[in-house]
């Protein structure tokens, strides 16, 4: 499977490390009244989408950058891959 890295082109998936739903970037506020409750569902709590899904990617053998790759579960057919830093800022969580 190839990766289109915005800054490096195409990579290897082999290149790079898979660490789940891209969702993680949006953690709970630990000072929230339920704050417990939000970090018990943000660790445990994981969707199995069969389809389009967001991922989060480590360049580990390259640029050591984070992706968020939006790709089909089912084809595994890569839609786009964005900086994860790009896509926070643009949803305005705190790095």
């Amino acid at each position: 499977m190839l990766i289109p890295h915005p800054l490096l082109g195409l990579r290897d998936a082999q290149e790079f490390t898979y660490l789940g739903d891209a969702d993680l970037m949006l953690r709970p506020d630990p000072n929230a009244e339920d704050a417990e409750a939000q970090f018990a569902e943000y660790v445990y709590l994981r969707d199995n989408p069969a389809g389009l899904h967001r991922e989060l990617w480590f360049h580990e053998q390259g640029d050591r950058s984070w992706l968020v790759v939006t790709r089909n579960t089912l084809t595994h057919e890569i839609l786009s891959a964005e900086l994860a830093s790009d896509v926070k800022r643009k949803i305005g969580v705190a790095q």
